[in-house]
């Protein structure tokens, strides 16, 4: 079996997430291949049991293959250089902990602050796993370096996009207009690769 997915093709998108779905729409759009999504087969979410962002995005794919289709998942976050890496993996249950996106931007700035630290880099981290019916499973990875600024500015994007500044960007990933922000971050930086190695036109 070629490991390739091709124009017209319908790939499953392992996510329960509006806002990665709608992203992962506007990446495929152009390459023609068809997005279907895990609640479009009833396939829930899986315990995130991984220690890593690449385990977790595995266990993703692999529970998406029960749709017989070939699958691509995402495990992303947001990692503080001020808070040894974290929320990373627990990105998405520190906002469901705290109540919301707002609310756990405000613990992790309060955190740092806490540290009487001045740092405030951090980076935004994506694995995407694409895996095909016969078990071959790959991984690849894409990250963004960047500033986190308080208060969170702009409407757009979702998550912590408000709250991160790309380097070299006077404007946040939440003030950026889809199309440079989908341009340029990890989630992009990953897809291009998938692309590049297993794109067949």
């Amino acid at each position: 079996m070629k490991h390739k997915i091709s124009k017209e093709e319908n790939v499953l998108i392992a996510t329960h997430n509006v806002g990665k779905a709608e992203e992962f729409k506007q990446l495929f759009q152009p390459y023609k291949i068809k997005t279907l999504f895990s609640k479009d087969f009833g396939i829930p979410e899986p315990d995130e049991t991984g220690l890593t962002f690449k385990e977790n995005s595995i266990l993703k794919a692999k529970s998406g293959l029960r749709s017989g289709l070939t699958v691509i998942s995402d495990d992303s976050g947001l990692c503080v250089s001020a808070l040894n890496g974290e929320p990373g993996i627990f990105s998405a249950r520190l906002a469901k902990k705290c109540g919301g996106w707002t609310e756990a931007m405000q613990n992790i700035y309060t955190r740092i602050q806490k540290t009487n630290s001045n740092n405030f880099s951090a980076k935004f981290f994506c694995c995407l796993t694409i895996a095909w019916q016969d078990g071959k499973i790959k991984s690849y990875l894409g990250e963004i370096t960047g500033t986190i600024k308080w208060p969170p500015t702009g409407e757009n994007g979702f998550g912590y996009d408000p709250f991160f500044y790309p380097q070299d960007s006077n404007i946040s990933f939440g003030q950026m207009n889809k199309a440079k922000k989908m341009s340029m971050d990890h989630r992009s930086v990953a897809f291009k690769k998938i692309i590049r190695n297993h794109y067949k036109n």
